[in-house]
């Protein structure tokens, strides 16, 4: 059995499966990981979803920012944005049974025996494993609870607050926990986000550093696996931490790593036409 895993698809599903043809991948023995935004930017966010549920049980998956927007727009708790492709997911037939399934996902994975753990944006660097744990179980708790579910998808957008206090409740709190597992890339070393700079790692931000880049940081013991960060490229120089979104849907590649080798596949997207060249 191999073990890989795959950078953000964000409905690319032809790049996904050229891909898993090039490591003669196999549902029946093999698995795969992925590190959240199946959907949204790129054309065949439904047959991605159709997909991947078909070979559900070969999958572990976290969630990303824009599962977390397909769930909340399939809810009327937020409208479609422009650009987004969502719009076959909100009139499928078996949109419930897909969308429940997405609902009973994680944000933080951790293989025990590799001591590997899977996250969408990051792990903050003031945070142990054993805390990274414990404050995801809060914020999936809060999808799968039908009381509370609308409350948390409506009221997680926003930049603030910009750090999690012990003595921060309700929304707030799920909201920047949110923040952390979906949407960081910049943070102090006591875990204080920036989240409008989206660029690269020289990017210059006064007493902010990437996430995985503080010398303090309590996860150097473990390897992360994570995405969300484009502008990276897949380049993190960090020792244990692979970053796996390289644009695919921007024009760019997927990549999908053997985990226990560091062995990489790229799919050059570029050669498939319906990729979004505008911006990110």
């Amino acid at each position: 059995m191999t073990t890989y895993a795959v950078g953000d698809l964000q409905g690319c599903l032809e790049p996904l499966k050229c891909l898993l043809q090039q490591a003669d991948f196999n549902p029946s023995k093999d698995r795969l990981w992925l590190v959240g935004d199946l959907v949204n930017r790129g054309p065949k966010s439904l047959e991605t979803l159709r997909f991947l549920y078909k070979i559900r049980y070969s999958l572990v998956f976290v969630l990303g920012n824009h599962d977390l927007h397909l769930l909340a727009v399939s809810s009327n708790i937020k409208n479609l944005k422009k650009g987004d492709t969502l719009h076959e997911i909100l009139e499928a037939p078996d949109q419930a049974k897909l969308l429940d399934w997405l609902r009973q996902q994680k944000f933080i994975h951790y293989d025990k025996s590799r001591n590997i753990a899977l996250v969408h944006a990051g792990i903050p660097p003031h945070w142990t494993l054993k805390k990274a744990m414990k404050y995801a179980t809060e914020i999936e708790n809060a999808l799968i609870d039908n009381h509370i579910y609308a409350a948390y998808l409506s009221g997680i957008d926003g930049n603030k607050p910009v750090k999690l206090e012990t003595n921060l409740t309700g929304i707030a709190r799920l909201r920047i926990i949110t923040n952390y597992f979906t949407r960081m890339r910049f943070c102090t070393a006591k875990g204080k986000l920036d989240l409008k700079h989206k660029g690269g790692v020289d990017t210059v931000i006064t007493g902010y550093k990437p996430w995985f880049a503080h010398k303090e940081r309590k996860t150097r013991n473990i390897k992360i696996i994570f995405g969300h960060w484009a502008a990276l490229e897949g380049k993190c120089d960090e020792p244990d931490v692979f970053a796996l979104d390289t644009g695919c849907v921007w024009g760019g590649t997927m990549t999908l790593m053997n985990i226990d080798t560091g062995e990489r596949l790229v799919c050059h997207c570029k050669s498939f036409l319906y990729c979004n060249t505008e911006g990110r």
